[in-house]
């Protein structure tokens, strides 16, 4: 089966509604599902994180992270935490984990190579976007957050069936300009989405990541998601591109209140550090 035919197996099964996740994952998306209830309260979701340590530990460290410094640090505990947090980070802070946990089922060495490349790229977008928002576009800093942890989980889920489906491996130039098979993949990471009951504003952003270009200054979540996944200091292991091809900051040349993006983006390294340790460790 080449890689054509395998990405046509996924859409089939996503037509039907027959996405298969790993069984240790299905704990932590209910998780997500219950925090995505309008019932779901502050108290409510700090019980449910602390069914998980490992996403009880990170969102505590996020809470106490160089990013979120304006509120004091020195976070102990889980409702604390999600009260400076808010539900967007707290959600991606189970998208986080999620995909770890898919790595975990992974034993080919190729395939987990490639998931824990694009998790650390997830990461970059997620933090400089979450540093943009606040700087740059003077939009929902958490939004971008999510948007940005979240951005790749189509990516995820096909590396999670490489092992079934090794074509899906295949990065060769003729597959990178079949058009079929890029709305193929397209296809599938909406249908992902959707089954992480991504809101409709962030899978709109996502699309502007897949379909458009940024205005300058960057206004939008969309603008602001397009921008951080370029400047991102890793680069996802399923961008096809050669080096020259990829975009830097001095190609986006604009003003935002009287300083170029490139100096406001040049002050970022220690917040975005902070917080990819914070979601990756």
């Amino acid at each position: 089966m080449n890689k054509s035919e395998a990405l046509k197996t996924i859409v089939d099964e996503a037509k039907v509604g027959e996405l298969t996740f790993p069984t240790n994952v299905h704990a932590t998306l209910r998780i997500q599902e219950a925090l995505n209830s309008p019932d779901c309260g502050i108290e409510t979701a700090a019980k449910l994180v602390m069914q998980d340590p490992l996403i009880a530990t990170r969102v505590v460290a996020i809470a106490n992270s160089i990013a979120y410094s304006r509120f004091g640090g020195g976070v102990t505990n889980v409702r604390t935490a999600i009260t400076i947090l808010g539900f967007n980070t707290l959600r991606s802070v189970v998208i986080a984990v999620a995909m770890k946990q898919v790595n975990q089922t992974i034993h080919n060495p190729e395939i987990k190579k490639k998931m824990a490349t694009l998790w650390e790229h997830s990461a970059h977008v997620a933090a400089l976007a979450h540093y943009m928002a606040r700087k740059v576009t003077q939009i929902d800093p958490e939004t971008a957050l999510f948007a940005g942890v979240v951005h790749e989980v189509g990516g995820f889920y096909l590396l999670s069936r490489a092992e079934k489906l090794p074509s899906l491996l295949d990065d060769h130039p003729c597959d990178k300009e079949n058009i079929l098979d890029e709305d193929h993949e397209i296809y599938i990471g909406r249908a992902v989405l959707r089954q992480l009951l991504v809101p409709k504003r962030v899978m709109t952003a996502i699309e502007t990541l897949w379909y458009g270009t940024p205005t300058l200054p960057p206004e939008s979540l969309g603008d602001t998601l397009l921008l951080a996944n370029e400047l991102a200091a890793v680069t996802s292991p399923l961008d096809y591109r050669e080096d020259a091809e990829r975009k830097k900051v001095d190609d986006f040349q604009c003003e935002v209140n009287g300083r170029s993006l490139g100096d406001l983006l040049g002050e970022a390294s220690e917040d975005v550090h902070s917080l990819v340790t914070s979601l990756t460790h």
